[in-house]
């Protein structure tokens, strides 16, 4: 076999996918164009190839194939012309949609839900991660287990089919039950294990790195803690909570990289990983990472402070840290130029001055990966992790 032949034979075809979103009085089109772009990277993440994305504006989505026909046409056109593996739903599906789009467009249909599920379900690594994950599958499944039926049974694998019922389909829903109650048990049984581990860490002050995904945490966690915690520029690229032991000056503290947020985050998931969520819920202090070089890192930071509302988490202290100074994308404003100063041109100097410096004291920009003002952040960690600590152990000479 000659080199071009073994390459071609070792080379594995990624599947091609179009994206679709629909354009609301809710949802303008702006938003959605920003929604997409970050369907485009989950799909990236989860390793298929984004051709091409279609947009629907639409007063509510049609109950039968959430598009109108016309849309649907167009978009049946596309996928037999270039030969599209699959179509991407921007939003949760229905079974009879699912049905109904897969016989009209002639390929595999997702949705947005079924897409982060299939990632999560490539990125989870041990016992506890792969039990949430699986827990969160069939949970999306139940419902939908009329409509997934023949399009499960005659595929072989690919991404939104991995994890339960790849090798044998369960279309009883009694079983599936059944498998939902004993993930639910296995899963009590693993939070009681988690929850004695943080009691018998005693009362060192605990702190959690929060944020939306892909910002940095995991980055900021290997430089803190001089650990070897996976980062890597993909979406969620760490599900298990890592919590290592930190020691800044003479004040030791626990540090915990938690799994990232981000928006029209599936419930399911929301629900199954709650022990992971338990360790922001009893930190002392939550670390908001956020990716300054985004350019909608203000909406992440919303959508990061209602889920941090949702899980009840309202009285600790939080501080802000903005993290990818380094690809921030700053340019020098031009003498003549009379328009105000956007994002495009602002400097971090002048940033430091608005609302986010203003509002979020102390707040701090670094970039972790070059290490870019990171003495400030673990100044800070210092200060207030040392404030705690000392409520707790006044006669501590440890830091005197």
């Amino acid at each position: 076999m000659t080199e071009l032949e073994k390459n071609i034979s070792t080379e594995i075809k990624q599947e091609q996918a179009v994206l679709i979103g629909v354009i609301t009085r809710h949802h303008p089109e702006e938003e959605v164009a920003d929604y997409l772009r970050e369907l485009a990277f989950l799909t990236e993440t989860a390793g298929a190839v984004p051709v091409e994305q279609f947009v629907q504006r639409v007063d509510k989505p049609n109950p039968g194939t959430y598009i109108g026909s016309g849309k649907l046409t167009e978009i049946q056109e596309f996928i037999k012309k270039n030969h599209i593996d699959m179509v991407i739903f921007d939003d949760e599906l229905t079974a009879s949609q699912f049905r109904n789009l897969e016989k009209i467009l002639g390929c595999r249909v997702i949705d947005r839900t079924n897409l982060i599920l299939d990632i999560f379900a490539r990125r989870a690594k041990t016992a506890h991660a792969r039990t949430q994950v699986e827990l969160a599958q069939y949970q999306y499944l139940l419902p939908r287990l009329t409509g997934l039926w023949t399009h499960l049974e005659r595929q072989k694998g690919g991404i939104g089919l991995r994890g339960p019922g790849e090798t044998e389909i369960e279309t009883d829903r009694r079983i599936v039950r059944e498998k939902i109650a004993k993930l639910q048990f296995r899963l009590e049984k693993i939070d009681k294990q988690m929850a004695t581990q943080r009691k018998n860490r005693g009362k060192m002050v605990r702190i959690s790195l929060v944020g939306y995904t892909n910002v940095g945490k995991s980055t900021i966690m290997n430089l803190l803690s001089k650990s070897d915690v996976f980062a890597e520029n993909k979406l969620f690229a760490t599900l298990d909570t890592t919590v290592r032991k930190v020691v800044i000056g003479n004040l030791p503290f626990l540090l915990s990289d938690t799994v990232g947020f981000i928006r029209k985050l599936p419930h399911q998931l929301v629900e199954s990983f709650k022990s992971t969520l338990d360790e922001v819920r009893e930190s002392d202090i939550l670390l908001h990472v956020v990716d300054i070089s985004h350019p909608n890192f203000e909406e992440q930071i919303n959508i990061v402070n209602q889920t941090l509302r949702e899980m009840d988490v309202t009285e600790k202290p939080v501080y802000l840290i903005f993290n990818k100074i380094d690809q921030y994308n700053h340019l020098p404003k031009d003498e003549d130029d009379l328009t105000p100063a956007g994002k495009e041109n602002i400097t971090l100097e002048e940033l430091q001055k608005t609302w986010m410096g203003r509002n979020n004291e102390p707040c701090i920009f670094i970039s972790a990966k070059n290490r870019t003002n990171t003495d400030q952040l673990r100044k800070l960690i210092y200060n207030r992790a040392k404030e705690i600590h000392t409520s707790r152990y006044p006669y501590d000479d440890l830091l005197y």
